[in-house]
């Protein structure tokens, strides 16, 4: 359990020196964008792997969100999640398993919201649910 705690902690640390090291207006839609994913996701432990944020749920990657010169980006949706969300997001950018939020535009957080409680349910279904889809 000490261990856990001290992963947690770590993980923690990382998000902020992360960001920390972004412009302003990266670091600002990012803190938006972790406090959309934590009220989507309460249950959801922070994470930092693959040199970006994240969370973890039931001990599995949940998403990860990463600040870019231009944007920041949502991961991974899913071709289910974004097929079931396509009108929604025709105005950003998306590519396999990622999408793309520009940094000159209001976050559309219950769009965040949104995508993050998809994901949750693919997690929560399991590996064959997610091969069906």
């Amino acid at each position: 359990m000490a261990r856990a705690a001290s992963g947690a902690a770590d993980a923690r640390a990382r998000v902020r020196a992360y960001l920390g090291a972004q412009p302003p207006a990266a670091r600002r839609a990012l803190g938006q964008m972790r406090a959309a994913i934590r009220a989507a996701a309460p249950q959801a432990v922070e994470a930092f792997s693959y040199g970006i944020p994240g969370f973890r749920l039931d001990g599995r990657p949940l998403v990860y969100y990463a600040g870019w010169k231009a944007h920041v980006s949502l991961y991974p949706i899913t071709a289910a999640i974004r097929a079931a969300h396509a009108a929604a997001l025709t105005r950003y950018g998306t590519s396999t398993g990622t999408v793309r939020f520009p940094l000159d535009e209001r976050l559309p957080l219950a769009l965040v919201r949104r995508l993050v409680r998809a994901r949750v349910g693919e997690v929560r279904a399991g590996p064959a649910a997610r091969r069906r889809a």
